[in-house]
């Protein structure tokens, strides 16, 4: 297919399938297991049905919102995607670019092939970093201290992933990132000699995270704390007594925990235990504008989506 002749999202990922390495693709195309949630997050969706109404002045349309007080653009932001240069050579800069054009939040991953630094180089905008704490906690200290100097704007803070789901097809493709390419922010920290490959950087993630954490965080960044991959009531009441300023209902794109439910499905759920008190995001299996729609009348104050 042309590029000119794409009419929606879901699109680009055949042409991904093409020009992409089979083990790229895969990285970025794959989920857990039988991955069953990986086809519920999308399959979910179209179980959900709108009661429209007619005869409403919609002459006058605005789509923009306010997230943690940050004014943009719609109420679609960017998730946070690892390793991006392996897409395309700009990467991480590219998606920053396209963001700050476009007047909406990127979420930068912890594991980018560029460097906060270097995002933040390419221009104004507003911009979230992801955060895996790791064992070494100076190193955890040394990550968010940099992201809060860059002018980073809030931690989303992955909590689905004590330890790395077996993603079956990055085993099967010996996953391991192009030796052309570096996790930019771990340049220069005390971590040895890290391996990315389909395991080796899950052995670096602290796998006594909990809630105590949260608090930790909150002593050494003034930067509001985002939690991300909350699915039950049970956690999200837990998570706005620890402090957190918002929550992101996530699955992780099925790659952790398979038979997990659709992030869709467990929205309404959060939303109403969260009562208003922090604003609840939707992260998985948006592909189209009516997903947002979906996600907004169920609640949601926004949606993350992918761009890879």
């Amino acid at each position: 297919m042309k590029m000119d002749l794409i009419t929606n999202v879901t699109e680009y990922e055949a042409i991904a399938k093409e020009k992409l390495p089979k083990m790229v693709f895969d990285f970025y195309a794959s989920g857990a297991e039988d991955q069953w949630t990986l086809k519920e997050n999308r399959n979910a969706f179209s179980r959900i049905l709108f009661r429209p109404r007619i005869l409403v002045d919609v002459s006058k349309i605005d789509l923009t919102t306010t997230v943690l007080g940050f004014k943009i653009s719609m109420p679609i932001m960017i998730a946070p995607t690892s390793m991006q240069k392996m897409a395309h050579p700009e990467g991480e800069l590219a998606t920053a670019r396209a963001a700050s054009a476009a007047g909406t939040i990127m979420t930068l991953s912890s594991s980018s092939t560029s460097s906060v630094e270097e995002v933040v180089s390419t221009g104004p905008g507003i911009r979230f970093f992801q955060l895996y704490v790791l064992k070494d906690r100076n190193v955890v200290a040394q990550l968010v201290r940099r992201a809060e100097r860059a002018g980073f704007k809030a931690i989303v803070l992955t909590v689905d992933t004590p330890m790395l789901g077996r993603r079956e097809a990055d085993i099967k493709n010996r996953f391991t990132l192009p030796p052309n390419l570096v996790l930019k922010n771990f340049e220069g920290l005390d971590l040895g000699k890290l391996s990315v490959t389909s395991v080796g950087l899950a052995s670096y993630v602290d796998r006594s995270l909990n809630w105590k954490d949260v608090k930790w965080l909150q002593t050494i960044t003034s930067l509001p704390i985002i939690v991300k991959g909350v699915l039950t009531a049970e956690d999200t009441r837990i998570a706005i007594q620890a402090g957190a300023a918002g929550i992101i209902v996530s699955n992780h794109g099925a790659r952790q925990l398979d038979y997990v439910p659709a992030s869709i499905m467990a929205l309404e759920e959060v939303v109403k235990a969260a009562q208003g008190r922090v604003p609840v995001f939707l992260d998985g299996g948006i592909r189209r504008g009516t997903d947002v729609f979906k996600a907004l009348a169920l609640g949601a104050a926004g949606v993350f989506r992918q761009m890879i």
